[in-house]
């Protein structure tokens, strides 16, 4: 009997291994091993400044250095590829990626496929013919308005060198935003949850051309896309333009399509199909990449 693989998992933007505690119990009842990675400056790295308790104060949030400034899509990839190293003594892995995730999953399989038997992404970005700011720019993400984010923004990103959101804004306006983005289908109590479990800063480093998938490494990797059927952060249409893109990249090694029901966070909050999604994938026999 072969090994078992060890899922492990990387967090989106402003989350952190945290997000995954439901999922990791799914998995763990199903009997499958995980790891979750707190990528450089997220979890208990991150920073939580006084200024960002209640009461706030804005603008003293606007000027308090933050931990994560400096880090790069390099250190986020050295991070996951020490988790790998050490996961790999066990087994098989199974590197999935949510969201700003697949970025650094993207550059870590770029660097080491073979640390990788699967690679998996959940509505996660895998830049092929681009970078992630210009999918930005394509018809496929037109119904995307980065713009409603910018109340809560807090201080100059350059200057802070670093990304902060106020997510304990209590502005009406700010959370239907969040929730209409985001999480759709959760339940206020729901959405509100999830929403205290991000981190208000993000590094600034969302990877260059040179960091799009690579068909001599990560193109050997095989591959899942699960599609998030009424995503709205990630719409269906980018993601299903950069499955297409990766299969013209890599005929002989298509991705393995999936669909989940649901918005960008809902998975994470009722994990039991995704869980089941990924144990199927682990149960499925495939090939290991070298």
């Amino acid at each position: 009997m072969r090994n078992p693989p060890t899922f492990v998992l990387v967090h989106g933007a402003f989350a952190n291994s945290f997000s995954f505690a439901p999922l990791q119990a799914e998995l763990a009842l199903l009997g499958h091993r995980s790891a979750a990675v707190d990528l450089p400056g997220h979890g208990f790295g991150a920073t939580f400044p006084v200024a960002y308790q209640a009461p706030q104060d804005l603008d003293a949030l606007a000027s308090e250095p933050g931990s994560i400034k400096g880090v790069t899509l390099a250190d986020n990839v050295a991070r996951v590829i020490e988790t790998l190293e050490r996961a790999r003594r066990n087994g098989p892995t199974v590197l999935v990626s949510h969201s700003r995730g697949g970025i650094t999953a993207t550059a870590v399989a770029n660097a080491r496929p073979d640390l990788v038997d699967r690679i998996v992404y959940v509505a996660s970005w895998c830049p092929v013919e681009l970078d992630v700011a210009g999918y930005y720019t394509q018809p496929e993400m037109a119904s995307v308005d980065p713009a409603a984010f910018l109340p809560t923004i807090v201080g100059n990103p350059a200057e802070l060198g670093l990304l902060r959101t106020n997510f304990r804004t209590a502005d009406p306006a700010a959370l239907a935003a969040f929730k209409r983005a985001f999480a759709a289908d959760l339940t206020d109590d729901e959405f509100r949850t999830l929403l205290n479990t991000f981190q208000p800063d993000e590094n600034l480093d969302a990877g260059t051309p040179d960091d799009r998938a690579r068909a001599e490494t990560w193109g050997r990797i095989p591959r899942t896309y699960v599609r998030l059927a009424a995503d709205t952060s990630v719409p269906p249409a980018v993601q299903d333009r950069m499955i297409r893109e990766a299969d013209a990249l890599t005929p002989d090694n298509p991705f393995d399509v999936r669909t989940l029901e649901g918005s960008h966070l809902r998975w994470l909050v009722h994990p039991k199909p995704a869980a089941e999604l990924l144990a199927d994938l682990a149960d499925s026999p495939g090939p290991t990449a070298r």
